[in-house]
């Protein structure tokens, strides 16, 4: 169901709140917070950039259903992105919970790419007819019935060590106020953090560009921010990705002249190809192949921009798209109905050592932050307010997280490094039924005692709280 009005709201909407506690600087400064204010879930942020027809198409597309025809498939976890980011508002976290897989083999991790990779969707188109389907594919699943296609069910490998490790969507609210900070705050952070808590700061290649921050070029690095492995640069690269694992629709673009490649490739269930003709129903392509792809992968692209001669540039619509809605949301509003537990617990955040990493920070976009832009020719933007005050209670770097770290990572990890976990940002927490990465914990208390690692000391200080006191941080915790 839609959560949104079909236009650009750049009013401010819901109450303003004062945010309560201690805005402590990276630099062990004080930041003034009086300028922060909540807004309603869901709500757009005020002063927000944006053509008002844009945005309603932002709006729709994230919630709209998709299905085979439109190139869902071989394999996928959902049909909409506002299937998955629900709690709350369209935006929020989810209730499903992915599933991952690894192998550990001389203290090195693999993620079993020749077996499909380390997610495994849940999902299948199963069964279908496609009466286009390529002579060369007719027959295979069924000789009775030529024009059959079968797609099985990835299964977790039998060589994985490291089995069903449950992933749960992260809410979206704020984060393109993140999007715009410069890589410089987060190293100003991890530099001001004690040595036994100090976060990694990790920085990842640019796939996607975004065509209106010149600091972005296919290749270029950037601080990873997003994501509970804190591995994504940015919500357009995170758009795409999304698109082609959780959906199984298949993206191309152009960026200065070169195709982007990197989200047109179809998953393959356990890392077998399916059939030519049997990843979904959506149109093939029939144009010039723009380089970088067999003529059966370019074929089988579910949404292509196409050439990109004479230097085009040129994002793919939806994902343009997805990443527009992720930017305009605001921050969701923090709930002060218990007013006397929530002063109470404040300080004992700071004291029992949580503020060390969900940092009270007080960040503030840029004056002039870079939009958004479809192709950099500035007609289609979005752009985020400069000099915004906001508190998403998070360093979103990485620590080691010991025991409750998920030992799934990139290949060629070691385990410290699988251990490691972006801290979550705890604005908006209450409206999320499930806690922690794997969704285990369905209350702050218990996501505060399974913390481990560089997290266990404040876990320890919890812990030798009294009961009462306890409860005073949780209130504290919750009315973020």
């Amino acid at each position: 169901m839609k959560m949104f009005s079909p236009t650009c709201q750049i009013s401010l909407v819901g109450i303003a709140a004062l945010l309560l506690g201690v805005g402590c600087s990276a630099s062990d400064g004080t930041e003034d917070v009086s300028e922060v204010q909540s807004y309603a879930f869901g709500s757009k942020l005020p002063g927000l950039q944006v053509d008002a027809d844009l945005m309603a198409e932002a709006d729709d597309v994230f919630s709209d259903l998709e299905s085979i025809n439109d190139g869902v498939g071989p394999i996928f976890n959902a049909v909409a992105c506002g299937q998955c980011h629900s709690n709350g508002a369209t935006g929020g976290a989810g209730e499903q919970i992915e599933r991952r897989f690894g192998r550990f083999a001389n203290g090195v991790f693999a993620g079993l790419a020749n077996r499909g990779g380390s997610l495994r969707q849940l999902f299948t188109v199963a069964n279908f007819n496609n009466p286009n389907l390529p002579a060369g594919s007719r027959g295979r699943c069924n000789a009775g019935n030529p024009t059959l296609c079968c797609v099985p069910l990835e299964q977790e490998p039998a060589e994985a060590t490291v089995r069903n490790v449950g992933r749960l969507t992260t809410p979206v609210f704020g984060l393109g106020l993140v999007d715009t900070l410069p890589d410089s705050t987060f190293d100003g952070i991890a530099a001001g953090q004690p040595a036994a808590i100090r976060g990694t700061v990790n920085r990842g290649g640019i796939v996607l560009p975004n065509p209106g921050d010149s600091s972005q070029s296919i290749g270029s690095t950037r601080v990873t921010r997003f994501g509970w492995k804190g591995g994504v640069p940015s919500l357009m690269q995170f758009s795409a990705d999304a698109y082609v694992n959780e959906m199984g629709i298949t993206t191309q673009s152009c960026f200065r002249g070169a195709t982007i490649n990197a989200f047109a490739i179809e998953s393959a269930p356990n890392g077998v190809p399916v059939a030519d003709g049997c990843d979904d129903l959506a149109p093939r392509q029939t144009g010039t192949n723009p380089g970088g792809l067999t003529a059966t992968q370019w074929a089988q692209v579910d949404d292509a921009v196409g050439s990109c001669a004479n230097g085009r540039t040129e994002v793919q619509d939806d994902v343009f798209l997805f990443a527009a809605f992720m930017t305009s949301l605001a921050p969701g509003p923090r709930d002060f109905t218990n007013q006397i537990e929530i002063t109470r617990g404040a300080p004992l955040f700071n004291s029992t050592g949580c503020s060390g990493c969900h940092v009270t920070t007080t960040f503030r976009t840029p004056a002039n932050p870079a939009p958004l832009d479809l192709d950099g020719g500035g007609d289609e933007t979005i752009r985020v307010p400069g000099n915004f005050a906001f508190n998403p209670y998070s360093d979103f770097l990485t620590h080691d997280m010991g025991a409750l770290g998920d030992q799934i990572g990139n290949d060629g990890d070691n385990l410290a490094a699988t251990r490691r976990m972006r801290t979550a940002p705890l604005w908006g927490i209450r409206v999320r039924n499930h806690l922690l990465h794997d969704g285990r914990c369905g209350d702050i208390a218990c996501a505060i005692r399974a913390h481990d690692g560089q997290g266990a000391a404040a876990r320890n200080a919890f812990n030798a709280l009294s009961g009462a006191n306890q409860h005073s941080l949780t209130e504290f915790v919750r009315s973020l």
